[in-house]
């Protein structure tokens, strides 16, 4: 594979398909777009002949049993990718995800088996990850924290009040006159949640998971963290959690806002100094989060004795890029190399854990 295109073929072609994974994939040198599985004919062969897909399947079975396929992506209702990416698994065929990884434990668990008996690598899209504004304040929380440059960590607070994250994008979409068939979702919810929090479940992990994993990536917290208290409203997404991860206690606050762009940020406090990024809205092309650094000097700097106090927004390298490209970028590079993924699935597992947990929480208190 080191030497030769990939070849990958995509399942689905939805919003998300269609607006940006498609497009990188097709684009990316290294990467042979191979086939396409969409179970609606009428929006695959709309689809497939915009991006030159010679190969149209009617199900992701069908895709796998190509044996020239190296790899897949996959973008489908959150319950329904991951069985996808399950049968993919089974088949010995590396997979690239959008997140969730799973609306359960149980189903994360069957998901990850299935990439340990055959081999097959799992990458989730968490795309946070792979923001150069978010690397830079991993790399400066990171450096403070072995160097003690700004005294102990304190407190970490994400927060999410959602906007407009589509950003004016557009990308002209094909669109089906067949209905899309249902979704496997109630059988692969917790067993412990009431049938009636299904639907508000679903909605809180999805829409939230990309804050709880920027929490963890930042923190370089693995699967150290666990949930102290939830109290959430009615509609079952908009309120906080208190977290510990990695020993730190982190606030999550969670909700929608009618915004102009993203209310969405997270801010890791030091003793003596903050980092805090703020997220662009994710469809906005070629932008980056912005990162703040706040930093009290008590024995003063070089030519300023004393205290001295400097706020600061260094500029992250590439400055202009999207992070969605990038993720597709590290995926084929990692399968190319070997290399480990930033966000594989078996990492993932830890935010499914955690959602679980919030809401039991709650639903305990």
């Amino acid at each position: 594979m080191s030497e030769r295109p990939i070849c990958l073929g995509y399942v689905g072609a939805g919003f998300l398909a269609q607006s940006v994974h498609l497009p990188h994939f097709a684009a990316l040198p290294g990467c042979r777009l191979l086939a396409l599985a969409e179970v609606r004919r009428d929006l695959g062969e709309q689809v497939a002949a915009r991006h030159g897909i010679r190969r149209l399947y009617p199900d992701h079975h069908a895709l796998v049993a190509d044996p020239e396929i190296d790899a897949v992506a996959v973008s489908a209702p959150y319950a329904l990718q991951g069985e996808i990416a399950r049968d993919c698994l089974v088949a010995g065929k590396h997979v690239f995800m959008e997140k969730p990884l799973a609306v359960s434990v149980a189903q994360a668990e069957r998901i990850l088996a299935a990439a340990r008996a055959s081999g097959a690598r799992l990458m989730v899209a968490m795309m946070k990850r792979y923001d150069p504004g978010n690397e830079l304040a991993h790399a400066i929380v990171a450096d403070w924290r072995r160097t003690g440059a700004a005294g102990p960590l304190t407190y970490v607070r994400a927060h999410n009040f959602a906007g407009d994250w589509i950003a004016g994008l557009d990308v002209p979409l094909a669109r089906s006159s067949e209905p899309p068939p249902p979704a496997p979702t109630v059988e692969n919810l917790p067993d412990w949640l009431p049938p009636e929090r299904g639907p508000s479940y679903v909605n809180y992990l999805q829409q939230y998971v990309h804050n709880l994993d920027l929490l963890r990536f930042l923190l370089d917290a693995g699967d150290r963290a666990r949930v102290r208290h939830a109290d959430l409203d009615p509609d079952g997404h908009t309120g906080v959690v208190t977290l510990e991860i990695d020993g730190v206690r982190c606030l999550f606050e969670t909700g929608n806002l009618w915004y102009h762009r993203l209310d969405d940020h997270t801010q890791v406090y030091f003793e003596r100094g903050w980092v805090r990024t703020l997220a662009p809205p994710p469809l906005l092309r070629n932008q980056v989060a912005e990162v703040e650094v706040y930093q009290c000097h008590p024995d003063g700097v070089p030519g300023l004795p004393g205290v001295h106090h400097t706020l600061s927004h260094p500029q992250p390298e590439p400055r202009w890029a999207w992070p969605y490209k990038r993720e597709a970028e590290h995926f084929l590079e990692c399968l190319r190399t070997g290399a480990p993924f930033r966000s594989p699935g078996e990492d993932a597992l830890t935010d499914v854990r955690l959602f679980e947990e919030i809401y039991r929480t709650w639903l305990q208190r």
